[in-house]
Order: C-alpha cells, then structure tokens, then sequence
C-alpha cells in the first residue's frame, strides 16, 4: 500500500515536471517560430525514449534471471538461503530500476490523456514482467534445490555402500578361507562318520559307558533277591543311548519285570516301548522302562519259541502295556498270556497269517 502511495505521488509530481517543461518549451519554440514541428519531433522522441527504457528494463529482468540460474546452478544446501536473498536483492532491484525508468518516461513531454495511460501501461507491464522474472527463477530455485537433495540422498547412500563394502572387504577374504576351511572340515567329518574310522569305534566301545554303573547296580540286586540264574545276559545297549538291558529267562521275566516296578529302590513305573521281533531262529520281546523317581531307565528283553511264541503280559503291572502287546500279537503272532483282551488291532481276527514274520505268505497274492 505505501508503494502505491508512493508511485501515485511521483506520478503527479512527474505529471506536475511535465507540464511545466512543456510550458517552458513550447514558450521558448514560439518564440523562435518553431511551434509546430519540434513539437512531433518531442514526441517521437518520448516514444523512442519510452521503448529504449522498455527494452533496457526487459534486459536487466534478464539478465538478474540469467544470474540468479547460473547461482542456483553452482550452489547447494547452505547456499540456498543466499540464492534467495540474492531473489529478493534482484527483485528489489529490479523494481527499483522500473520505478526510476517511469520517472524518467514522466518527466519527457508528452500529453495529460494518452501519453499518461500508455506510461501507466508500461510500468504495469513492466511490473509484470518483473514478477513473472521472479516467478521463473523462484520455480529454478525450487527445481535446483529438489535436485540438489536428491543428489545429495543419492552420493550418501553410495558413500555408506561403499563404506560397508570397504569394511567387509578387508576381513572378506579371511571370511571365505575360514568358510572353506569350516566346509572341509564339516565334509572330512561327514565322510568319516559315514564311512566309519575302525579306530575310533574301537576306542569309542573300550571307553566305559556312564551307565555301566546302573546296569552292574540292577544286576546286583536281582541276583540277591531273586537269585543268579534269572538273568541270561546283561549288557550296554551302545545302538540305544546306552541303556542297560537284563536279558532274563522265560520263567523269568514276569518276576523280574515286577522286581522293578515294585522294588523301593528302582521303581520303574512307566513302560514307554514294547515290540517283538523275528529272528527266524527265535523271536524276542523288548521292554524299555524307565523310572521317573530317579531318572533312570533300562531295557528287559526275552527270547521266546518261534514255533510256539508265547509269554507271560505285563498289563498286569503296566497298563501301557495292552496295545503294543495287541499289536504284537496281530503282526508276529506272539500270545501274552493273562492279557485282558489279547485282539487283532491291523488286520482283523479273519486275516491269515502274521505280516511280520519272516515266512509270511499273503493268503491273496493279489491284496
């Protein structure tokens, strides 16, 4: 608002300069008798001076543009406050220069009507010009600074990429020697397991199992309960965890098997396995037991007729074991005498034949 103030008060001061040095002219060509044709020469003059003026602050709008770029252009994030004081400086400039360009189109003669209009335009147009100048290097400057950022996201990412690859590369080599090393080792050892090292088998089976002492503990007292002919063998299973394993007689094996689910010492209580297995010479049933009041466990195993498999059940003292018992009954054949409902669990009662025996022969070839 005090700009406008301010250029409605030059322009009638100008208006005022203008009139008077008109009077003061037209009086001094009337009185050298030439009125008429100084007077078009005048105007023509104002209009030459008003484009010359036009033209110049065009030129300058210019010419601030084409800094302003080129300063955009060679600066970055800091200098961006300065690029835009740098703006505004032009700017400031530039409307100054316009203002003091219609200054100088007022003070030429010309008429109150037309002339007055048509510099008013001009210093419109030239305002205009000028804002539009501003625009153009404010949407520059918008544009440098997006790059700029971007460019600047771009370098510090490849920087923190090349960092870390630097970083890693000094150890990358002695990383892979090591993998490699790791990966022949992990082979060699694979390959030996696979293939078997006789020597360290042998070592590994002399070595004293850390169950031997539970199995020599078992053995003891059920030879001094029960007596010494009741066991057959007594061993380390090394194929299974190292369990120990009492191997007893048939006529045995209900007693022992009772022996440890009721002795105060051992207290087997939980029966985890029982199968069979056909050895064409014999059959077998193994029982794996284990004590949850010490954490320890042991393995009772008979060997029983092939022709007549046949055996004492253990339902009566564990009632875990009713299926596995059923099952093999229903696979090999073998019968659990005293067991509560000794069935077919597979098969059915009207299958012929047990599948697991050695000598099975399907009764349908075609099932």
């Amino acid at each position: 608002m005090d700009e406008e103030k301010d250029v409605q008060r030059r322009k009638k001061e100008a208006a005022g300069w203008a009139k008077q040095l008109a009077r003061e002219r037209l009086a001094a060509k009337q009185a050298a008798g030439q009125t008429e044709q100084p007077l078009e020469e005048t105007k023509t003059q104002s209009k030459d001076d008003l484009a010359l003026a036009k033209k110049k602050a065009a030129e300058a709008a210019k010419a601030k543009a084409a800094e302003l770029r080129k300063q955009k252009e060679g600066a970055a994030g800091d200098k961006a406050g300065k690029t835009e004081d740098g703006l505004a400086l032009a700017k400031k400039k530039a409307a100054e220069e316009a203002k003091a360009a219609a200054l100088e189109k007022r003070k030429a003669p010309q008429a109150e009507g037309g002339n007055k209009e048509t510099s008013e335009e001009d210093i419109a147009l030239a305002k205009k010009k000028a804002a539009a100048a501003g625009e153009g290097a404010e949407d520059d400057i918008a544009k440098q600074k997006a790059l700029a950022a971007a460019k600047a996201k771009a370098a510090a990412a490849a920087k923190a990429k090349a960092l870390a690859k630097q970083q890693a590369g000094g150890t990358a080599g002695e990383s892979e020697g090591d993998l490699a090393k790791e990966k022949a080792k992990a082979a060699a050892a694979a390959k030996a397991k696979s293939v078997g090292n006789p020597l360290e088998e042998a070592e590994k089976e002399d070595a004293p199992s850390p169950n031997q002492p539970l199995l020599d503990k078992y053995v003891r007292m059920i030879r001094e309960r029960l007596g010494g002919d009741v066991l057959e063998e007594a061993y380390i299973n090394r194929l299974a965890k190292d369990v120990p394993t009492l191997v007893v007689k048939k006529d045995s094996y209900y007693k022992v098997a009772e022996f440890l689910k009721y002795n105060e010492q051992l207290r087997f209580d939980y029966l985890s396995e029982l199968h069979g297995t056909d050895f064409q010479t014999h059959m077998e049933v193994y029982v794996h037991l284990y004590s949850y009041q010490n954490r320890q466990p042991v393995a009772l195993k008979v060997k029983i007729d092939r022709d007549k498999p046949e055996i004492a059940s253990l339902v009566p003292l564990w009632q875990g074991a009713n299926w596995p018992e059923c099952e093999a009954y229903d696979l090999l054949g073998i019968r659990f005498q005293g067991h509560p409902n000794l069935i077919r669990i597979f098969l059915g009662e009207n299958w012929v034949g047990h599948p697991l025996r050695k000598d099975y022969e399907p009764y349908d070839v075609e099932v």
